[in-house]
């Protein structure tokens, strides 16, 4: 088995501490920059809010049965040709 030297490594990671950032800081918005710093807050609180009530009810169900409809009968009119058929055949008469 041959062995590698790690001289072209450490040569290609010399080289590559050597490259300059490009100025972040100056990217930053005056109000952002002012912006007050998002609390941050326990993750436990949280799931045990969102597992305590279910959001799906009846009404949801309702009014998602209507919009899913709507989008299937989208979706078929979107799996038709994109060219007309007779559009399509006088595009080949002209390409031969």
């Amino acid at each position: 088995m041959r062995r590698v030297s790690a001289l072209p490594l450490a040569a290609c990671l010399m080289l590559s501490s050597c490259a300059e950032f490009p100025e972040l800081d100056q990217r930053i918005s005056p109000e952002l920059a002012a912006a007050p710093v998002p609390e941050l807050v326990p993750l436990a609180p949280l799931v045990a809010r969102a597992n305590a009530a279910p959001r799906i009810t009846a009404a949801t169900t309702a009014g998602l049965s209507g919009r899913v409809a709507a989008l299937a009968v989208r979706a078929a009119r979107l799996r038709g040709p994109v060219i007309p058929a007779p559009v399509r055949t006088r595009m080949l008469r002209g390409v031969r």
